[in-house]
């Protein structure tokens, strides 16, 4: 395998990192709707989207892994040249991520780098990553690839935190309506991302 030039890895960090800050973007959009839904009384419809909103943390989380995965054989590429039918323990746990999990994310450049390791090592390699035979794939992307419909509870928790992030009642009688503080959502969202990732592990 040849390894890709360091400008083309910078280019596609790059990439990654717009469209994180597009995603953040979106995601204090989608907070700030579920606040003035709860504020209108309309829970059910604020659930909805609290459920897609949980969910699409978790898709980012895996994407992340597995960037840091793909950083790691950039950095360790000598391992991978050489002429073994099994990788170096040393890499052996990020080949086998990307190989099982890449063809469930949107990322096109993760398949391309699924079928180059997937060509590198044996067939019997390639189909144990996928299949993730005797558990072989590392639990961190496993529990993220199970995370399907979030429970209640983590429903409730996470609407209970946006509203006392954008000030709203949650769970009691309404108050008059007022402007929804975008700043006060903003500084505590950070706070309500890692009260939470508890939570999504122990129900992952």
């Amino acid at each position: 395998m040849r390894r890709a030039p360091r400008s083309s890895s910078s280019s596609r960090s790059s990439d990654r990192a717009c469209y994180r800050r597009k995603k953040a973007a979106l995601h204090k959009k989608v907070r700030l709707e579920i606040a003035e839904l709860v504020e209108r009384q309309k829970l059910e419809s604020a659930r909805v989207k609290t459920e897609s909103l949980i969910m699409d943390d978790i898709h980012l989380e895996l994407l992340e892994l597995l960037e840091l995965y793909c950083e790691t054989l950039y950095a360790r590429f000598g391992l991978l040249e050489g002429r073994d039918n099994e990788p170096d323990d040393a890499i052996r746990e990020p080949m086998i991520a990307i190989i099982h999990a890449a063809h469930r994310t949107e990322v096109k450049e993760l398949h391309v780098l699924q079928n180059m390791l997937s060509a590198r090592y044996s067939t019997e390699f390639s189909e144990a990553a996928l299949q993730n035979t005797e558990n072989c794939v590392s639990e961190r992307i496993t529990r993220k690839l199970a995370f399907h419909l979030p429970p209640p509870e983590m429903v409730d928790a996470y609407l209970s935190e946006i509203c006392k992030a954008y000030q709203v009642p949650f769970g009691q009688a309404p108050t008059p309506p007022d402007t929804l503080s975008t700043e006060a959502g903003d500084h505590d969202w950070h706070t309500l991302v890692q009260r939470f990732d508890a939570l999504k592990r122990t129900h992952g």
